[in-house]
């Protein structure tokens, strides 16, 4: 048990942290130094990244975080009785070039809702189909953050995963993803093993990958996962498929209740002329009609339109229907969740708390314990640029890639070509690439569409067309990724000739100074011999009873120590004065 427990916001300033620890500030500055992270005094860190340093320090001190009243949480409800059955939702994934969106669409052109015909458009993720008079809602989720935000936010919202892995090619690095995903959820699996017509087809070998390496067995071996081969370009077996995802979803008894506030998540956001933003939801829970006043994270609107997946207009939508809505005063982000409130008053009430929290927290923060870990892995291993070239004719590609491959890091930075090819970048580029992969494209074209998707995704695209700007911003994407040197400087030694008072965090010692000189501010350490004892920081310096400003070689002073804990030091101990700073690297 911590000998003290303190309690602070979300985010402090180096400076508040080290009064609040009573500590020397210069001492937390240190620590941050030797993570690679330059601070200062008045650079605000958050709470996890306070927590961090004080661990690492080894204060005993217990950090809490201070209750947080303004943040509305979600709610999660207990079924009622009352509660009616809903629709399963589907998320649907799969490695590129493997059929997904194909098998989506031949699903919607022969099962859309009221034969409507379904499409694929740049603006709408979530469908809606039919199977024996029973309705379907599909995600086109490719293993990114739309799936991603499912998980955070709950993943209540999904019920079964569709994992598409192609008959000719096998389980691939996005399969593995979305395995993984869907497990994380807790979601019921079913496996569509698409292009059985292809000569090179192989499920098979597919069903024993899935097995073997993923866990994955399929119920014709005895296991408990659901396989199907299709085919998206015939439509083999797609009904076969729908009855397998009812059978699955069945199982679950999937309910919902819809006498309460409706509640969801935003799938999708965008804002477009004369409709301005407009927003699809996916309800979880409650009715949605127009007129409704909506709130979604920090922002709200009044439902002017309600519409289908399709487009047509709705007068209600209950649970597991993807809507789109209009009426918004601007975008929600990606991923909020929303929930109907009775008026506006109350709408405006709480975004706008939502809006004042998530600004004073997020804004104020200069260095994050994301920072903070990034910084630390930088320091044991190489990091991946991960990059997606796309090009205009294949010699220029050939050329782009052959020079990316030439900028030297040292063995620090590994250069990792996701995928390359020759064309206008696609929305399958910004898919694949999520965001940790950044998108070059040399005299290539961004369709507005992909644009679209690529603000949406949060994936970087840079578009060059001269060959050497593109490989100078690749060189200094990839000085980014380096951690900064920890550079250390001697500035002198002292041997102790005595010692006057030694506190738990102060000791007071005099001595002669060795080599060098000392001032005030200086980090030590404490040396017996060989044997390190510790460091410390030198608040202060004294010769013949007056403070000095330094003290040079061959002269006698005494020092005022300030210790994080107690330090033993003793007649005969050196101390060695030094700087620590970071320097940032180039290649």
């Amino acid at each position: 048990m911590a000998e003290k427990v303190i309690t602070i916001a979300d985010s402090i300033t180096v400076g508040e942290l080290a009064d609040t620890l009573t500590l020397p500030v210069t001492t937390l500055i240190g620590e941050l130094f030797k993570n690679g992270i330059a601070a200062t005094i008045n650079q605000r860190i958050d709470y996890e990244t306070a927590t961090i340093i004080v661990d690492e320090l080894g204060i005993d001190v217990e950090l809490q975080k201070k209750a947080n009243t303004q943040v509305v949480e979600r709610r999660t409800h207990d079924i009622s009785d009352a509660a009616v059955e809903r629709s399963p939702i589907v998320a649907v994934m799969g490695h590129v070039d493997h059929g997904k969106t194909s098998l989506l669409d031949a699903i919607l052109n022969t099962k859309t809702v009221q034969g409507e015909a379904g499409g694929i458009t740049q603006h709408i993720s979530a469908y809606q189909t039919e199977k024996n008079g029973r309705t379907i809602t599909l995600l086109d989720t490719p293993g990114h953050e739309a799936f991603a935000a499912l998980r955070q936010h709950g993943a209540t919202l999904t019920d079964v995963v569709i994992i598409v892995v192609a008959a000719d090619d096998g389980v691939k690095p996005q399969t593995i993803e979305a395995i993984r995903f869907a497990r994380t959820a807790n979601a019921k699996i079913v496996v569509a093993i698409n292009k059985i017509d292809k000569e090179t087809a192989n499920p098979q070998l597919v069903r024993t990958q899935l097995a073997t390496e993923h866990g994955l067995n399929p119920e014709e071996w005895g296991g408990d996962t659901v396989m199907v081969e299709v085919s998206a370009k015939t439509g083999q077996n797609l009904d076969k498929l729908l009855d397998m995802v009812l059978l699955v979803a069945d199982i679950e008894e999937l309910k919902a209740d819809i006498d309460v506030p409706a509640e969801g998540l935003v799938i999708e956001a965008h804002m477009e002329v004369g409709r301005g933003p407009v927003v699809g939801l996916l309800v979880e829970q409650g009715v949605i009609k127009p007129g409704a006043f909506i709130v979604a994270g920090r922002t709200y609107g009044k439902a002017r339109t309600v519409l289908n997946f399709a487009g047509k207009p709705l007068k209600e939508a209950g649970p597991s229907t993807p809507i789109t809505v209009t009426g918004f005063k601007e975008l929600p982000q990606f991923g909020d969740t929303f929930r109907v409130v009775k008026n506006e008053r109350d709408a405006r009430a709480e975004s706008t708390g939502a809006r004042l929290e998530q600004e004073r927290n997020a804004a104020s923060t200069n260095v994050t314990s994301a920072d903070l870990f990034k910084m630390m892995k930088q320091k044991r291993e190489a990091q991946d640029f991960n990059v997606i070239v796309k090009a205009d004719v294949q010699g220029s590609l050939t050329s782009v890639m052959d020079s990316l491959q030439l900028i030297e890091t040292g063995g620090e930075i590994k250069l990792h070509v996701v995928s390359s090819g020759v064309g206008n970048i696609t929305e399958n580029d910004i898919r694949l690439a999520g965001n940790d992969t950044i998108i070059y494209g040399f005299n290539v074209d961004l369709p507005p569409a992909v644009k679209r998707l690529a603000t949406r995704e949060k994936v970087e695209v840079r578009l060059y067309r001269v060959i050497y700007e593109l490989l100078d911003n690749a060189r200094l994407s990839m000085e980014s990724l380096l951690a900064p040197e920890v550079v250390e400087t001697e500035i002198g030694a002292l041997s102790v000739k005595g010692v006057f008072r030694s506190l738990k965090d102060q000791i007071i010692a005099g001595g002669e100074v060795l080599r060098g000189k000392v001032t005030a501010n200086l980090l030590v350490r404490v040396k017996r011999g060989e044997e390190l004892i510790g460091e410390a920081v030198v608040t202060s310096v004294q010769r013949q009873q007056q403070e000095a400003k330094e003290v040079f070689e061959g002269e006698m002073c005494g020092l005022n120590l300030s210790t994080v804990r107690k330090l033993a030091v003793e007649e005969g101990d050196v101390l060695e004065f030094f700087t620590r700073e970071t320097v940032k690297r180039s290649l």
